[in-house]
């Protein structure tokens, strides 16, 4: 019965994630778009995300780092007030990323490859499910991507705990039993 009931539990994850397309964003509509950085990626991603909410809407500047210059371009979206110092919290690499529960990451980095690499964010703060980033040029590939959280960091369980949770219940039964007896 113990194992059982773990196995139900352990089977519930994500069971009704949505994908959700995010479109280009230089696209008019893109809602969650906060903005790119042209160059690429040259450093610590993080140093370019601060620097990029801290730009004016519509703004943007030069940061460099690692000796490399970039044009850090803040989109014209309001969100409010955003979420403080964020932190690198999971990397990866495709289009596809599962954001989990609502709130679990603040901001998405796109990381495009390419002869001219440009780097692109998203505010995420307010969406869950399956997200899928754009393919913005057959020249850039599958991009790298990161996710970055200002909150306590956790990590979400995949059923495991549930089903040792149950298995140890399971043999505590067992030994009772057998003191018992």
């Amino acid at each position: 019965m113990t194992a059982a009931c773990s196995a139900f539990l352990a089977s519930s994850e994500d069971a009704k994630a949505i994908g959700y397309s995010l479109p280009p964003i230089s696209h008019a509509n893109d809602k969650h778009e906060l903005g790119q950085l042209v160059p690429g990626l040259a450093g610590d991603a993080e140093q370019y995300l601060q620097f990029m909410i801290g730009l004016p809407l519509g703004g943007s500047d030069h940061l460099v780092i690692n000796g490399q210059d970039s044009l850090v371009t803040r989109s014209n979206n309001e969100f409010g007030q955003l979420p403080g110092r964020a932190t690198l919290a999971l990397t990866g690499e495709g289009r596809t990323i599962k954001l989990g529960t609502l709130g679990t990451y603040d901001y998405l980095l796109a990381n495009y490859n390419g002869s001219n690499g440009v780097s692109k964010f998203w505010y995420v703060g307010d969406l869950t499910g399956t997200m899928i980033i754009p393919a913005i040029s057959v020249e850039y590939g599958q991009p790298s991507w990161a996710l970055f959280a200002s909150g306590p960091q956790s990590v979400p369980d995949g059923g495991v705990s549930v089903v040792l949770l149950g298995a140890a219940l399971g043999a505590f039964g067992l030994v009772r039993r057998y003191l018992l007896s």
